[in-house]
């Protein structure tokens, strides 16, 4: 595996906390240069830390995704510092909320899809002619388990991760076509472990303090019972299998089984999920 990423110029959205700091992690480890960013300074100054404690090469920024302008830019910034860009690990994203569609705030709507999407689109294009010319170029993806299947009150999310899905399959489809040089991987995971509560600061903020107090259970709960695959493993699984030159990789049992589901009964899979997703939000809310 450590051949696929020794000496090659890597740059990962997203790297202040989970998956994507334990890619850049594990892509130091491997001897990669890293090129890192995130929104946040404190998440991303920690990765810093961790990586400089790892003696790799490193460039690391400030950067939001939904801001095209400084995306397109971006790429200068690593060239002068590295002079080529093989491999860009697209990470960065957001929750928006376990809303329905129409409870959706316009606004939140807008910020989902600038982050989600457009930031994947927007680097996917900006970094493509690099990785293309740089002889070994890798785009990778992440989408998510809801890019496989829909599930309640994620309507938007969804929306943005089957796009991800659609998009990275489509530019493969250009590559081949092309004849490019260029592995694209689009990436599904299932419950990585994550902070679920500071993602959703915002929404926890408008609640009344009985409501966040409920809330706070129940994502205590949901934390403890879903979301238990470790953020490390899911970077080693992907590592791995972009280095086996896979196009498709699913993280987590959980999203490999829900896969299954989704393409033996696409017709009824939603309703079964539906009924799956009342009867465990009863267990939680009676045990919160």
């Amino acid at each position: 595996m450590i051949k696929k990423y020794a000496g090659k110029t890597c740059v990962v959205t997203g790297a202040g906390s989970g998956i994507g700091r334990e890619l850049a992690l594990a892509l130091a480890r491997a001897g990669a240069r890293l090129a890192i960013s995130d929104i946040d300074p404190v998440g991303l100054d920690e990765t810093q830390q961790m990586l400089h404690a790892e003696g790799v090469q490193l460039h690391s920024q400030i950067l939001d995704v939904s801001d095209s302008a400084a995306i397109y830019a971006y790429p200068d910034a690593i060239l002068s510092k590295f002079g080529a860009i093989h491999q860009l690990y697209n990470n960065a994203g957001i929750s928006g909320g376990g809303r329905s569609i129409a409870d959706t705030p316009l606004e939140t709507i807008q910020k989902v899809i600038d982050i989600n999407l457009m930031g994947v689109l927007h680097a996917s294009r900006a970094f493509m002619p690099h990785l293309e010319s740089s002889g070994s170029g890798i785009l990778v993806n992440i989408s998510s388990l809801n890019g496989l299947v829909a599930q309640p009150n994620v309507a938007i999310y969804c929306t943005t991760k089957f796009a991800v899905r659609g998009l990275t399959e489509a530019i493969r489809t250009d590559a081949l076509f092309s004849g490019a040089n260029l592995q694209v991987v689009v990436v599904h995971p299932g419950g990585v472990k994550t902070n679920i509560a500071k993602a959703k600061e915002a929404d926890l903020a408008k609640m009344t303090p009985e409501e966040r107090e409920q809330a706070l259970k129940v994502l205590s709960v949901y934390e403890k019972k879903f979301l238990t695959y470790p953020a490390d493993a899911a970077a080693m699984d992907i590592l791995n299998g972009v280095a086996k030159g896979k196009c498709r990789i699913i993280v987590t049992p959980q999203a490999k089984h829900l896969d299954r589901l989704a393409r033996l009964l696409p017709a009824s899979y939603p309703k079964i999920i539906s009924n799956a997703t009342k009867r465990i939000q009863r267990k939680l809310t009676s045990k919160a």
